[in-house]
């Protein structure tokens, strides 16, 4: 029987904490039986929660705390009063120390990188982590990095973005090769900004073994799948993903409210019931909740504050499956043989000009 996967929930992340975080665990139980959870926080909310959810209590383990990261709380500020007291600080230690494989949170976004870069360090040669996300498309799903974890970067870190998204690839979609382009204004090489110019020369002549660079990527290629990995920094792709999600919930409203306007589209709704149901599904934001932090030296996935039990089982579920499939082993793999390329590669500067 293989071993079981253990995970570390920060049960006081997030604008429910354990209301949200104990019942969405236990879905993602009912998918993944093999699964044990180390929660942290305030025991008698967690233990409220677990009696009411007997299997996930069979299945977990309770550590107490009272202090939790809020919402609004900055980084820094996080940091110092949270440090090694807070439940996000310990579900991330319980990482670091081997006691768990893998530590989710719906907590404070800045905060969760600050701690988890602060306790589980850097990966090496990377200088700064990014959050990946598995985007739904019209041919399936890609990998989208960086969604929000650093503003900015250079030809180097989007090219480091595009060898560990390509690993993640390899984990959730088995491809050998996967296909990945960098997020632009157009797909001319001409075109874009200096840095991700520079990273495309980059990976043309790095010409790396584990992914296949088919250049520029606009954005409306990110829903039509135009590659397996999409590669942008931070502050463009978090516009990027908020607006596909408020997007999907703007359609979702406009056909809620199209099917009820007259008796004739009440009654077409009930004979394409069906098929409205799969749309509504295929568009649930939930359903793609959890996103990774990589390039750290642990694994790490922040799932959204707001979000309810079933989009916090699906962050869960994520957290599982780059435990089951080794991400951090593939990323070491693919930086080990394609980040000496890129320390090797050409300066960027050099590259564009």
């Amino acid at each position: 029987m293989p071993q079981k996967v253990r995970i570390a929930l920060d049960a006081m992340g997030g604008d429910f904490g354990a209301s949200v975080v104990v019942p969405g665990a236990g879905i993602s139980l009912t998918r993944h039986p093999d699964t044990e959870f180390l929660l942290f926080g305030d025991s008698a909310l967690i233990n409220k929660q677990l009696d009411a959810h007997p299997a996930m209590k069979a299945a977990s383990r309770v550590f107490h705390t009272d202090v939790a990261v809020t919402m609004d709380e900055k980084p820094s500020q996080a940091l110092r009063r949270g440090r090694k007291t807070s439940s996000m600080w310990l579900a991330l230690d319980a990482v670091k120390k081997g006691e768990a494989d893998v530590a989710v949170s719906a907590g404070n976004t800045g905060a969760l990188m600050a701690m988890a870069r602060f306790n589980l360090r850097m990966l090496p040669g990377i200088d700064r982590p990014a959050i990946a996300c598995a985007w739904p498309t019209v041919r399936g799903e890609s990998v989208v990095l960086d969604v929000g974890a650093s503003i900015g970067g250079d030809a180097q870190h989007l090219a480091s973005l595009a060898i560990m998204g390509s690993a993640m690839a390899r984990v959730l979609f088995d491809l050998e090769r996967p296909t990945v382009g960098l997020l632009n204004i157009g797909v001319e090489e001409v075109k874009g900004v200096e840095e991700v110019r520079g990273a495309a020369e980059l990976l043309r002549s790095m010409n790396l073994p584990q992914l296949d660079f088919i250049g520029f990527v606009e954005g409306d290629g990110i829903g039509k799948g135009a590659a397996d990995v999409i590669v942008t920094e931070g502050f463009s792709g978090n516009i990027a993903l908020k607006s596909a999600e408020g997007t999907a919930r703007q359609i979702a409203e406009y056909l809620r409210s199209a099917m009820g306007r007259t008796w004739r589209s009440r009654l077409g709704y009930l004979f394409a019931r069906g098929a409205f149901n799969a749309l509504r599904d295929k568009m649930d934001p939930r359903k793609v909740n959890g996103g990774v932090f990589l390039g750290l030296n642990g694994v790490v996935i922040k799932s959204h504050g707001g979000t309810d039990a079933e989009g916090f089982a699906s962050a869960v579920d994520v957290g599982y499956d780059m435990v089951r499939y080794d991400l951090l082993t593939k990323i070491n793999q693919t930086l080990n043989r394609d980040g000496g390329a890129l320390a090797r590669a050409p300066d960027a500067q050099e590259a564009v000009s």
